[in-house]
């Protein structure tokens, strides 16, 4: 399968002008072979702590994925600030950073960011979820996680006998490049499986600067494609047999304690 990262800007707070910004880089990443598109964190919004600032589950910032996924015959996904549907109509109730993952036929998959990024205070204004989510799309085991759950290592440990390949939506401030470097590419070589990183670039209307470092790294760490400072799109073949490969030949996870 061809995955493609677009590492694009965001419009403060603007999901209508985020929308017609994303989708021609959604159609030249599905025109150029990609059957899975990523976009970063908060893609619709930024990553506001404004409050009020989630929609309904299923609210726009979804239904736009849903569309594109429709319209282009891949699959779309992003993370946005969504309300969960039994919260809805509670006063005061908190949005999950929620990973919506929407595939060509209107299936839709929800991860809910596992770790809130409390040294931002996003604990303050977004609920944590529950757990990791595994999907399987084209023969792939897909496991979702958000930006700052890339510094946990155990939940990717965790994942890792059932993943094929880690989704990392972010906006990942440019002070700590090295940090989502690094990681990324731990990530990828302690548990054998690909890890699309997607990351924004420009000034967030917060003040804090990104620069993408957007990167696909294989199961052996290799970095597969990868940009940084420029909107652009990142596009790498991942296969499962490869993993599969990978992990018979060197046979590190069994000895995990």
């Amino acid at each position: 399968m061809r995955i493609a990262a677009v590492q694009h800007d965001i419009v403060w707070e603007d999901r209508a002008a985020n929308f017609e910004r994303l989708a021609p880089q959604i159609a030249r990443a599905a025109d150029a072979g990609a059957e899975l598109v990523v976009l970063t964190e908060t893609f619709s919004t930024g990553f506001s702590m404004t409050p009020g600032i989630g929609e309904p589950e299923g609210g726009p910032s979804a239904q736009f994925l849903t569309q594109q996924a429709a319209e282009h015959g891949v699959w779309v996904g992003g993370t946005c600030p969504e309300v969960a549907a039994e919260d809805d109509g509670a006063d005061g109730a908190l949005p999950y950073n929620s990973f919506v993952l929407a595939g060509p036929e209107g299936t839709v998959h929800r991860y809910r960011k596992l770790h809130p990024f409390t040294h931002a205070g996003e604990h303050e204004r977004f609920r944590a979820g529950e757990k990791p989510v595994t999907v399987t799309v084209g023969g792939l085991r897909i496991t979702l996680f958000v930006c700052y759950d890339l510094r946990f290592g155990n939940v990717f440990w965790q994942a890792a006998p059932e993943t094929d390949v880690y989704l990392v939506p972010a906006n990942w401030p440019s002070p700590r490049r090295q940090h989502w470097q690094t990681l990324l590419r731990a990530r990828a070589i302690e548990n054998q499986a690909y890890v699309v990183g997607c990351n924004r670039v420009g000034m967030a209307g917060d003040g804090t600067p990104h620069v993408g470092d957007s990167r696909i790294v294989s199961p052996m760490g290799e970095l597969l494609a990868t940009a940084s400072q420029v909107e652009t799109i990142v596009l790498a073949d991942v296969d499962a047999a490869v993993v599969a490969d990978t992990r018979d030949r060197f046979r590190f996870l069994a000895d995990r304690r």
